[in-house]
C-alpha cells in the first residue's frame, strides 16, 4: 500500500483523523491524488523541522497545510486550468494506473510481472502500455523509461 492508498484507507475509518504527507515526490500527480485521497497536509522530506511543526499545528487546528514549493504548484496548477498549453502537455492526459505502468516498465519489468504486481491482468497492463505509447508518442521501453526519469518516477 503506498501513502495515497494508505491516505484513503484512515480517511475511510475515520473523517476526523489528520493526515499529513511527508514526501519526496513533488510532482503534480502524488500531490493531486494525496490532496484527493483526503490528505490535510502535504510536506516535503527536505523541509526544516520549524515548518515540520508548522505543519503538524496547522492541521490539528483544523488547517490544511501545503509547503510553499507545493503550494505555488497548486496554485499555478489551479490558474492554468484551461490553459490550452497546460491541456497540450500528454503528462497531464496519463491516468495515475497508466503512471503506476510506467513506472515498472521503467524499472524493467515484463509485463507479466506487472499485471501480478498490480493485480491485473496481462491484457490491461498491455493496455496501459499501449495507451501510454500512444499518448507519449513513444514507440518503445527505452523512450518510456528516459520519459519515466524525467519526469522523477525513477532514479538512477
Amino acid at each position: 500500500m503506498n501513502g495515497i492508498e494508505a491516505t484513503r484507507a484512515i480517511k475511510a475509518l475515520s473523517h476526523e483523523t489528520r493526515v499529513l504527507i511527508l514526501t519526496i515526490h513533488k510532482t503534480d500527480e502524488y500531490i493531486h491524488e494525496s490532496l484527493k485521497a483526503g490528505a490535510d497536509g502535504y510536506i516535503l522530506k527536505g523541509a526544516t523541522r520549524n515548518e515540520l511543526s508548522v505543519a503538524i499545528h496547522s492541521i490539528l487546528d483544523g488547517k490544511t497545510y501545503l509547503s510553499p514549493d507545493i503550494s505555488e504548484r497548486v496554485i499555478s496548477g489551479y490558474l492554468n486550468q484551461g490553459n490550452s498549453a497546460a491541456a497540450a502537455n500528454p503528462w497531464d492526459s496519463l491516468t495515475y494506473r497508466e503512471r503506476e505502468v510506467l513506472k515498472l516498465v521503467a524499472e524493467g519489468h515484463p509485463n507479466k510481472h506487472i499485471a501480478k504486481f498490480l493485480c491485473l491482468s496481462i491484457k490491461t497492463v498491455e493496455k496501459h502500455r499501449s495507451n501510454l505509447m500512444r499518448k507519449l508518442d513513444m514507440h518503445n521501453a527505452s523512450a518510456l523509461t528516459a520519459f519515466a526519469i524525467e519526469k522523477g518516477l525513477l532514479t538512477l
